[in-house]
């Protein structure tokens, strides 16, 4: 079978090493050298819906970019305590909450990781929220301004 499966992410001691249980039951453990290291910026995507979660995700490594994925706030927030994550891009209605309650939960435990929000309809209030992507926008726009961010927040 060829394609991409989504995995969810199962963080333990603190980069040890990381597990990450698929669809198919099979674990795959991943090195502390993997993970802290990443060849170019860390990106935390948080999306509810998984096709755009994995097609964000693809869009995003083939640009160049090292990316982690979420599909739950409870997530998110387990692998940004975690993970050396750079920015964060977040839809804001997310099953369960919205993208302001995450995006305050995440300054909380890292105030300098930007939030970004990616969505078709901008949150009522940009508290705690370090920019707003529109989804009509292309995807060469989009990855120009995540490419904006990384140079000022990750630099």
């Amino acid at each position: 079978m060829f394609g991409i499966i989504q995995c969810s992410l199962y963080l333990r001691q603190r980069y040890q090493w990381r597990s990450f249980k698929c669809h198919l039951g099979k674990t795959i453990s991943v090195s502390r050298s993997r993970l802290q290291r990443p060849v170019s910026p860390l990106i935390l995507c948080i999306e509810d819906n998984e096709r755009y979660l994995l097609l964000r995700k693809a869009v995003l490594e083939r640009n160049g970019f090292s990316v982690l994925a979420a599909s739950t706030g409870e997530q998110a927030l387990e692998i940004l305590a975690e993970a050396p994550i750079c920015l964060t891009i977040s839809d804001h209605m997310l099953r369960g909450t919205t993208g302001v309650r995450l995006a305050k939960k995440m300054k909380a435990i890292k105030p300098d990781v930007p939030v970004v929000f990616y969505s078709g309809h901008p949150p009522d209030s940009m508290k705690n929220v370090d920019a707003f992507i529109n989804k009509d926008e292309s995807t060469a726009k989009f990855l120009e301004m995540i490419g904006d961010l990384i140079v000022r927040y990750c630099s």
